[in-house]
Order: structure tokens, then C-alpha cells, then sequence
């Protein structure tokens, strides 16, 4: 029986497993299947509090997975299969072997859409993104490319010409889901180029390890060609890590965990954290303090009930 169990590794599992650690609750934080979260695919972070001089992605998640373990954090690999989230103390199913734990802190993070291409994934974090406000900053003066047809992409392309030389938008269609503000606010930027009717073929370079350009195909004639792009970024969204809550904790239409204000969910005990409640911020110090959140919560539950 486990007092506190965390799910996710990355800045909202580890922050709250550092407070609820030197709290004296022993947290046991379940690493997932991405181990450290969406910062582990980060190179350079440059906006995190404290590291003026900037900090690798991994480093950062390594330097609070230390933390959490000198105040008694315990980490366990692999990621929960099952959870029964129907009395208390809450059962999760950790890849065939059942724990329990009185306090459940959700922190299992959102994924980012990918477009599955054949090199795309060995060139994130070396040219391919999925957060502009991460990464804009290193592509000043570069030929930059958008993917999406939604508001997000259209908020990415415009906050993207603050840095490159030249913004891209490519979209499937020629339709757009974008809300008619934020579409009309995209046209109006003149370094923002629309390529519709297109998708992707391929990212290159992994030769050089980083994007050097991509292979296009117009969806209506078949027609392919190359174009030079220094960075890719993906803006077709998110989904979060929540399959296994179905049905048990409040979730919007697209499976983000609905708040009951706080940190709080539908079920007293069961506190979010991070990406898998924040469809808005997504940035690691926002996720960090959420991660806070969750824990000072759980403190205060537990205490209150004698434990």
C-alpha cells in the first residue's frame, strides 16, 4: 500500500514527486512509455527559470528525477496497463503486477501528432517540432515550415515570423478549421506563405542529423517536389495519455481530463497534473507547477485523513 503514486515521469511527475517527497509520503512515480515526457525529445531549453545559459531537455528531467530521489521519490520503469479508480485505495495495474496507493496523481502527459514519415522521428529535436514557442527562438533568419490547418497552427505560423526569414503553412486541404479570426490574421501576415491541397512526403536530412528540406506532394494532381526548409514544425495536435481513465474520470471530447477546480478531478484522491489537463500552456514550468499543485493537495488529503 503505497501513499502516493505518480504517473509520468516528466516536469509535472517529478515536480510533484519532489514536493510530496520531502513532505515524507514516499511517492512511487511510474515512468510511462515516454520516460521523462515531451522534454526528452528537447534539445536546448532556454526558457526554463534558473539556467541562464539554457539546458538540454534530458539534463533538466535528469537533474529532478535526482531531486525527488534524495527526498525518498521511488521510480519504477514500464507504464499502467488497468486502473480501477472505483474505491479507495486505487488499484493500478503496472504491466501485469496490481499496486495500490490511497493518493493517484495523474501526470501521464499528452502526446503530439506525428505525421509518421520515414525520417521524422530521428529528426526531432534537430530541426522537427511541435512547439513553436519551445524552439522558435533558434530558427532567427531561417525558412521555417508549418503542418496544419487549425488554430494552433495558424497561432504557431504567426508567432513564427517573430524569427524566420520566411513561414510556410502547409495544410491537406484547402479548407480550414481555424476559427475565421485566427485564419484571417494568418493571410494578413505577408511573410506567411499558404500551400494547401499538400502533404508531406518525407523530411531530410539524417545524413547531416539535421532538416536541410521536404519532398511535397499536391493531394489533387500528384505532382512532387523538394523545397528547402531549416525547421519543420507539426501543429496538428495533441492526444493525451488518458485511454486507461476512460469512463472513470471526466475527460473532454478529445480525452484532455476535465478539472474540478485546482488540481482536483471528479474523484476525491485522484489529482492531475500537466499536458494531460493543460490543452492551452503545454510549457514545462507551467507543467511544473501543476505538478506542485497536485502534490501540496494531496499533503493536505492525506494529512486530513490521519495518514
Amino acid at each position: 500500500m503505497h501513499k502516493v503514486v505518480i504517473i509520468g515521469s516528466g516536469c509535472a511527475g517529478n515536480t510533484a514527486a519532489i514536493y510530496t517527497g520531502r513532505a515524507g509520503l514516499n511517492p512511487v512515480v511510474i515512468k510511462g512509455h515516454e520516460v521523462g515526457g515531451q522534454l526528452s525529445l528537447t534539445t536546448e531549453v532556454e526558457n526554463f527559470p534558473g539556467f541562464p545559459e539554457g539546458i538540454h531537455g534530458p539534463d533538466l528531467i535528469e537533474n529532478m528525477r535526482k531531486q525527488a530521489e534524495r527526498f525518498g521519490a521511488v521510480y519504477l520503469d514500464g507504464e499502467v496497463i488497468e486502473a480501477d479508480l472505483s474505491k479507495r485505495p486505487f488499484r493500478l495495474n503496472l504491466a501485469g503486477e496490481w499496486i495500490e496507493t490511497r493518493i493517484l496523481i495523474v501526470a501521464s502527459g499528452a502526446k503530439a501528432r506525428w505525421l509518421d514519415l520515414p525520417n521524422e522521428q530521428k529528426l526531432i529535436g534537430h530541426g522537427v517540432s511541435s512547439c513553436a514557442t519551445c524552439d522558435g527562438f533558434f530558427y532567427r533568419e531561417k525558412k521555417i515550415m508549418v503542418i496544419g490547418g487549425g488554430d494552433s497552427a495558424m497561432e504557431e505560423a504567426n508567432f513564427l515570423t517573430r524569427f524566420g526569414r520566411e513561414v510556410a503553412l502547409v495544410h491537406r486541404r484547402d479548407a480550414f478549421r481555424a476559427s475565421k479570426i485566427m485564419l484571417e490574421r494568418a493571410r494578413q501576415n505577408p511573410k506567411i506563405e499558404f500551400i494547401t491541397n499538400t502533404t508531406i512526403d518525407d523530411v531530410y536530412d539524417i545524413k547531416q542529423n539535421i532538416v536541410t528540406g521536404v519532398k511535397l506532394r499536391n493531394v489533387v494532381t500528384g505532382e512532387t517536389w523538394e523545397r528547402e526548409v531549416d525547421g519543420l514544425f507539426l501543429a496538428i495536435g495533441h492526444i493525451p495519455n488518458t485511454k486507461i481513465f476512460k469512463g472513470q474520470l471526466d475527460l473532454d471530447p478529445e480525452g484532455y481530463i476535465l478539472s474540478h477546480g485546482g488540481a482536483r478531478t471528479n474523484i476525491p484522491g485522484v489529482f492531475h497534473a500537466g499536458d494531460v489537463q493543460d490543452r492551452v500552456y503545454r510549457q514545462a514550468i507551467t507543467a511544473s507547477g501543476a505538478g506542485c499543485m497536485a502534490a501540496i493537495e494531496a499533503e493536505r488529503m492525506l494529512e486530513a485523513e490521519g495518514h
